[in-house]
């Protein structure tokens, strides 16, 4: 018996031996160190020789405590693979193969970014790891005895780490004791095993990291120890304090992010409110700016060209001005206004500008949407409905235009409501009429509405606020409805947060600041001297802030105004910041801000993945007319147009148009005449790129409306081809197919006058005909048409016309009867040139049959 026991105690020592050579790295825990204790206790009893029973007991005891053990170990086998599968999600799960690899792989990606190449995903780097595990494996294999004293030394470092929980400072000595027993050879024969079988190893090592992660997130608030612990730890391991650690960053950064970003989130205070993002959106000149200069008290509409908004506008409300506007509102608690203001973004109306409605609308927390009460729902208003429903933003609707109806008495002083009473009852029954007429639209778009002071349910139906811009009447209504809805339907959403939300809106050149972008910070807060993440046409550009530029309140940050310089923005501005290397910056993408150094790479993959889908949008071709804007947004709204007009874009540029613009526009000269065009929107074109052009023979379109320019290119392109059609009208050939009427011969030879049916195909005059059964032979051209004794320059099929053919100069006539019969079918004359001709300047005039009947003709003519 005792012999068993024996035997059984040896298996039992042999477990402990394998369980402490693969857990030596982090030591047991402490119900391990319990029960191993209590073995050592028994065996030593045993030892000693006692008696037969108590043989017996101790061997029953350690029968339970294995039990107790395996159990244990089971337990925790499960755990361990929960924990390696979130890890593995996480990206925390490295070996030293792996942290080595990433060393390798950052030096390599900083060398290629040195040498600006474009960073790939972070999602490719982990694939690449093993590859650079083999090369670097040979080294630390080599110090075998610096492998042996980092395992021993590690410890030390378990301890450290226990002590910062202080829960488990008991455990350290334990941990120390169990240590020292386990035998030091089982480090040096693991060593040999990573030479024999590298992928067993990796899952040991990561097994073992990933038990010490499990031990270490006990606490989630001590996450930021444990991570710096960890960092530790691997650094006595690889006995390479700082390669460890630059090893890590990665992991560690992500990780980071993740835990500020939970923290800032937590920090959420709702009694704390931020200022709204307001965006007013509308049909073509339904008075959206117009809306906002009566909030403003200021002129900026006249100012634009034609009145038209071609730019994103942002203007901050201080709370002021919304207590002086809402004074007239009855039933408003002027009083407790918790949010501090309102920033309002202006949108164009255009089709061409629906990208920079697009971005407006993505980036607001909730929207006005400008109907003119004359016209009711109108195209671009419909596509904001879907814009707004689609990224399921609220808004209100402003029924502008009140002051239009007939009779109409204005009051902008009281409320609109007992403005509406006070009016006559025709003008009273033209308003329900007309307002009732928009509410079946917006029903029509599968929408509720109804009037804001006969809405009983503000969450289903959109409130209808009657305005006028002009005379200033509702305009206190509908910005006391924004500040009660936005302070108690969105009060979680404008909860102040410190994670910063900003994106880009515009790029612009300045004269005096070099290119500028225009910013809408909607949450967080922005410094100067901070490292931001912008995304660019080649890349994410990475930049310092030098200046953060606001406009005074109330005023437009695209008006040109005496800017006010800060040091520090917070949330809900429209911000104009200042720095380095701007000229390629994408509008309409986020700006990320790095607060270490270690950030800028992941953000910059973060950035990588949204430039990708915005720039495959704009895709430029080998011909085409060169473009120049004054900002991104109106660049876009340009090549749209252009992209739906069907008219190439060979270049594109921001800012002034300098002389290499019009050599890159020359080029064109060569390949394809027409497309040797600039079209510059909204900028300057220098004295000297104009006289360039002018010797060159490129041509310069610039105006400041966007459709002005549109008409400019497009009536250039009609006398372009128009010039081009009266050059190739000799040389192009229709294709036509007539049958001789032999009862309407009036003059069979020089000229030849006779009635024919137009089988096919158009004829024209100028037309060469001939005869393919008798031999291709030529019978002359086609002079003059006539149809019901009226002359007419082209017929078409199933017409019966007279045509007089008159013989080709220098050849002899033809004569009806002798040289061809009325059963012959006569044809156009088609060349190789002549069917080029009409494919290039005269494809609108020809049909498809027109293109069957060529198809035709060139196997009659064999023409290749």
């Amino acid at each position: 018996e005792a012999e068993g026991d024996k035997k059984k105690k040896d298996k039992k020592k042999k477990k402990t031996g394998e369980k402490e050579e693969k857990e030596k790295k982090k030591g047991p825990s402490k119900a391990t160190v319990k029960a191993m204790q209590e073995a050592l206790a028994k065996m030593k009893e045993v030892e000693a020789g006692g008696a037969g029973e108590t043989e017996t007991g101790a061997g029953k005891t350690i029968n339970t405590s294995c039990f107790r053990l395996e159990q244990e170990r089971k337990e925790k086998k499960k755990q361990k693979e929960k924990e390696r599968e979130r890890l593995k999600k996480e990206g925390k799960l490295l070996t030293k193969a792996q942290r080595e690899a990433r060393a390798r792989a950052e030096a390599t990606l900083k060398m290629l970014q040195a040498q600006g190449v474009e960073v790939p995903s972070k999602d490719s780097v982990p694939k690449k790891k093993p590859v650079y595990g083999d090369k670097r494996r040979k080294k630390p294999n080599a110090q075998t005895p610096e492998g042996n004293t980092s395992e021993v030394t590690s410890p030390t470092s378990e301890n450290s780490r226990a002590c910062c929980h202080g829960d488990r400072v008991e455990e350290s000595p334990h941990r120390g004791e169990a240590e020292t027993t386990a035998p030091t050879q089982a480090a040096g024969s693991e060593e040999d095993e990573e030479e024999e079988d590298e992928e067993e190893d990796e899952e040991d090592e990561e097994e073992d990291d990933e038990e010490d992660e499990e031990e270490s997130e006990d606490d989630e608030e001590e996450k930021e120890s444990t991570v710096a612990a960890q960092g530790k730890r691997r650094a006595a391991k690889e006995s390479e304090d700082e390669s460890s650690e630059s090893e890590d960053d990665d992991g560690r950064t992500k990780e980071d992010d993740c835990t500020t970003e939970a923290e800032n989130l937590k920090n959420i205070d709702v009694d704390r409110l931020r200022a709204p993002v307001v965006c007013v959106l509308g049909h073509v000149d339904t008075g959206k700016t117009k809306i906002l200069d009566k909030l403003r008290h200021t002129h900026v509409q006249d100012g634009e060209a034609g009145g038209i908004t071609q730019q994103i506008g942002a203007t901050n409300v201080p709370k002021e001005t919304i207590e002086e506007q809402t004074k007239m509102v009855k039933n408003f608690d002027r009083e407790n206004l918790k949010i501090p203001g309102m920033l309002i973004i202006d949108t164009p109306g255009h089709e061409s500008f629906s990208n920079l409605r697009n971005r407006g609308s993505s980036l607001c927390d909730i929207a006005i949407l400008v109907v003119d009460i004359m016209h009711g729902l109108e195209p671009q208003t419909l596509e904001s409905i879907n814009l707004l429903k689609e990224k399921k933003c609220p808004f209100i609707v402003a029924l502008n235009k009140i002051d239009r109806l007939y009779d109409w008495k204005k009051s902008p002083d009281t409320d609109v409501v007992a403005t509406l009473k006070k009016q006559k009852k025709n003008t009273k029954d033209e308003f329900d009429e007309r307002a009732k007429a928009v509410i079946v639209e917006f029903a029509q778009q599968g929408l509720n509405a109804a009037l804001f002071f006969e809405n009983k349910d503000p969450r289903t139906f959109v409130s209808l606020v009657p305005t006028s811009a002009h005379s200033g009447d509702g305009m206190g209504n509908l910005i006391a409805l924004l500040v009660e809805l936005t302070q108690t339907m969105l009060a979680r959403r404008l909860a102040h947060c410190d994670e910063l939300r900003a994106q880009v809106m515009e790029v612009k050149a300045l004269p005096g600041m070099g290119t500028t972008i225009d910013v809408i910070l909607i949450n967080g807060c922005l410094r100067e001297g901070e490292t931001i993440i912008v995304p660019g046409v080649e890349g994410p550009i990475v930049t310092q802030i030098r200046g953060l530029l606001l406009p005074p309140p109330l005023k437009e940050l695209r008006v040109k105004s005496q800017y006010e310089k800060h040091k520090e923005v917070s949330t809900s501005q429209g911000v104009k910041i200042l720095g380095k290397d701007l000229e390629k910056t994408l509008a309409g993408l986020p700006l990320l801000v790095a607060h270490r150094e270690d950030e800028i790479p992941v953000l910059r993959d973060e950035l990588v993945r949204e430039l990708k889908q915005t720039l495959s949008s704009i895709k430029l071709e080998e011909k085409g007319v060169y473009v120049q804007a004054s900002t991104l947004g109106s660049l876009e709204a340009l090549l749209e147009f252009l992209r739906t007009s069907k008219v190439p874009y060979a270049g594109i540029n921001i800012g002034p148009v300098h002389k290499k613009d019009v050599m890159k526009a020359s080029t064109m000269l060569e390949h394809d005449p027409q497309y040797a065009v600039i079209l510059a929107f909204d900028v300057k074109v220098e004295r000297e790129s104009q006289e360039m052009a002018d010797s060159l023979g490129v041509r310069i379109f610039s105006a400041e409306i966007i459709y002005h320019l549109f008409d400019a290119f497009t009536k250039y392109r009609e006398d372009y081809k128009k010039a081009k059609q009266d050059e190739f009208k000799h040389i192009a050939v229709f294709p036509v197919k007539l049958r001789i009427l032999p009862q309407f011969i009036f003059n069979s030879r020089d000229p030849i006058v006779m009635g024919v049916t137009v089988e096919a195909g158009v004829l024209k005059q100028g037309t060469p005909l001939c005869v393919p059964s008798k031999g291709f032979v030529d019978i002359g051209v086609v002079t003059s048409i006539e149809v019901n004794h009226k002359s007419v320059d082209s017929a078409k099929k199933g017409q019966e016309i007279c045509i007089k053919i008159e013989p080709i100069p220098g050849e002899s006539p033809k004569m009806y009867g002798r040289h061809f019969e009325a059963t012959d079918l006569l044809v156009s004359k088609i060349t190789r040139a002549s069917i080029d001709a009409l494919k290039n300047w005269f494809r609108d005039e020809m049909q498809k049959s027109d293109w069957q009947l060529i198809m035709e003709l060139k196997k009659t003519f064999e023409i290749i």
